[in-house]
């Protein structure tokens, strides 16, 4: 016996067709002289209470039984007590063919059913009984799978290596298990593959699922039409008034002349949503009226006032409650840069900071400049700091660079202090991060070092070079659960150092400290650094950290979810010579909820070296 089930528009609108419906006739009325039909049926039984029947699904498979009972149509007309015995007939007859249908849904194509109707013993909640009994048999598995794809992609090599992607990527594979919603994802899924390079107007041609109940195997065969190639053309800007045009296409830099990549669109829509110039940014590719060799990319914009003042309140384990007030203006007299000044005061640090940035180049190339004041306690010691920086800065795909010449002062306060000290650093730094997700990543991994040479200026003059680097990488585990996740290692090391003559005095804001949420867990914010003077705390020439934890998705009642688990280990040290380095071990367990955001975690670490627990929270993912 043959059967064909072909895939329609359809089946995806009708859900949502059906809800509207509802709602229209919400308010119909069911008039003891007219039998209800369908409609009116459904509206009035979500408003009696009696019952007119139950359901009763049996079968040996629980989740077969489950499914039924919550997806027969039949529930829907159950609170008409007055319900006539003609109108149930029709039920009753309607509800085998419903029943198949969602069996069929499920790979099972060859079920057995047997209908009847109970009463029930005086005082029951309903006067009868509907029992389903079912033998849904096996499940139908998939015997062959055919995808094929209309010109031109077949004689272009480049479509012909997005075409083996979306053939290496399918999911529902010779020998799995056919059900609908499989095949369903599985045919969106190769869609998604083409629709995101190159062919954004792709479709879904044709598609057919040829089952064999008999033999309870089914050949899926779906034709991908991927349409016109587009290349990214000129950016049109909708909406921008007040900011220099060619300063927001340098922000969004969209690769005129290559290949469309949905990924780049959105990069350029966040660097646009992003740069603080816009309230709201949208970019879409222009399929209707543009070549598609040349097709315009049109940008929606709502253009942010110039001048915000936000006012922040938070509360952090490594540094407890804080406020902060920011000062945004976007086209600062004289130099119509952006400008953003910020007053902070938590428990440990009183801070008074500005950064000023220029519109990049056309090359991504912007100026920048800033100075801050601060007032904190670094280790065992109260400092006051004055820091001004200018130089250039470019962000490009995964990659930032920074270039820039920095002068340091700081001074302790008390008796038996360094004292002040002062210099200038010229520096170069280059981030690069290669994460499968910027906000919640589960895999790839980030890199970025800093390079500088200087002088002290004060109390003598010397030469010194610092540096620093860091590592971070995700490292996939085991098989993918239900909701396509999988446990991780994240695997993180940071290095730095500072050469210079053993008696050169460097500015307290070079030199290192670690310890705290985001470095060593189970101590105290920069608690980990060197015992220099007096044996009170202060900051080292020599970094060393290094971080390894195992990620595990959870399952809550049997369902995937949003939280993770985490078991980690943590080490890290400060010193001044590294042949006297003291290592601080932290060990710990925490969750994990993956926010819209980033990743909200709470964690509780010992600390072996000085013997105690400390729980750490943060939100979000920052390299």
């Amino acid at each position: 016996m043959q059967k064909k089930f072909r895939s329609t528009g359809f089946f995806r609108i009708a859900p949502a067709a059906l809800l509207a419906l509802c709602f229209l006739q919400g308010c119909s009325v069911l008039r003891p002289s007219e039998e209800p039909s369908a409609d009116e049926a459904t509206e009035t039984a979500s408003t009696s209470g009696a019952l007119a029947f139950t359901l009763d699904v049996r079968s040996e498979n629980g989740s077969v039984a489950r499914h039924l009972e919550r997806h027969l149509e039949i529930q829907r007309f159950n609170r008409f007590p007055d319900l006539r015995d003609t109108e149930f007939n029709r039920l009753m007859a309607e509800a085998e063919t419903n029943a198949r249908s969602l069996l069929a849904a499920l790979g099972y194509f060859n079920p057995q059913l047997s209908l009847h109707v109970e009463d029930t013993p005086a005082g029951s909640e309903a006067p009868r009984k509907v029992v389903i009994e079912v033998e849904p048999g096996a499940q139908s598995v998939v015997q062959s799978v055919n995808i094929g794809f209309a010109e031109p992609m077949n004689s272009d090599p480049q479509g012909q290596r997005q075409r083996a992607r979306v053939e290496r990527g399918w999911s529902l594979k010779q020998d799995d298990v056919f059900t609908q919603s499989d095949w369903d994802s599985a045919k969106n899924a190769g869609l998604r593959v083409l629709q995101r390079d190159r062919y954004p107007t792709a479709r879904i041609e044709s598609s057919q699922a040829r089952v064999d109940a008999d033999a309870e195997k089914v050949d899926l065969r779906i034709g991908y039409d991927p349409g016109e190639a587009y290349r990214f053309g000129a950016l049109e800007l909708q909406g921008n008034e007040r900011y220099d045009a060619q300063g927001i296409r340098n922000i969004a830099r969209i690769p005129t002349g290559t290949d469309y990549s949905e990924e780049a669109l959105l990069d350029a829509q966040q660097r646009l949503a992003s740069s603080g110039y816009f309230d709201a940014a949208f970019l879409m590719l222009d399929t209707e009226n543009s070549d598609p060799q040349n097709a315009t990319v049109i940008a929606q914009l709502r253009e942010a006032k110039y001048q915000k003042v936000v006012f922040g309140v938070g509360l952090s384990t490594d540094a407890g409650p804080r406020l902060s007030i920011d000062h945004i203006h976007n086209k600062l007299w004289p130099l119509g840069w952006r400008a953003v000044s910020q007053i902070a005061v938590d428990a440990k640090s009183q801070q008074l900071a500005t950064q000023w940035t220029a519109m990049p180049r056309e090359s991504g190339w912007a100026w920048f400049t800033g100075a801050q004041l601060e007032r904190a306690e670094v280790g065992d010691y109260t400092a006051n700091s004055f820091m001004l920086t200018a130089g250039r800065t470019q962000s490009t795909g995964h990659i930032d660079r920074r270039y820039f010449l920095q002068y340091d002062f700081s001074r302790t306060e008390g008796s038996d202090t360094p004292g002040s000290s002062s210099s200038l650093l010229g520096s170069y730094s280059w981030t690069g991060r290669y994460f499968n997700n910027k906000t919640n990543p589960s895999s790839g991994y980030g890199v970025g070092w800093e390079l500088g040479a200087g002088y002290t200026l004060t109390p003598e003059r010397e030469p010194f070079l610092r540096g620093r680097a860091r590592w971070l990488q995700f490292v996939p585990l085991g098989e993918r659960n239900e909701a396509g996740r999988r446990s991780r290692l994240a695997v993180r090391a940071e290095a730095g150092a500072i050469v210079a003559d053993s008696g050169t005095q460097m500015p307290l804001s070079l030199l290192f400290l670690t310890g705290g949420d985001t470095t060593v867990r189970g101590y105290a914010f920069e608690s980990i650094g060197t015992r220099a003077f007096d044996d009170r705390l202060y900051g080292g020439r020599y970094l060393t950290v290094g971080s390894l934890e195992w990620q595990r998705p959870m399952t809550l009642f049997g369902n995937s979810s949003d939280w993770e688990h985490a078991v980690f280990v943590d080490a890290g040290s400060v010193s001044d010579d590294n042949a006297e380095t003291s290592v601080y071990t932290g060990v710990g367990t925490g969750i994990r909820w993956r926010s819209p955001v980033g990743p909200l975690q709470a964690d509780i670490a010992y600390g072996l070296k000085l013997e105690q627990f400390r729980l750490h929270l943060r939100m979000g993912f920052n390299f």
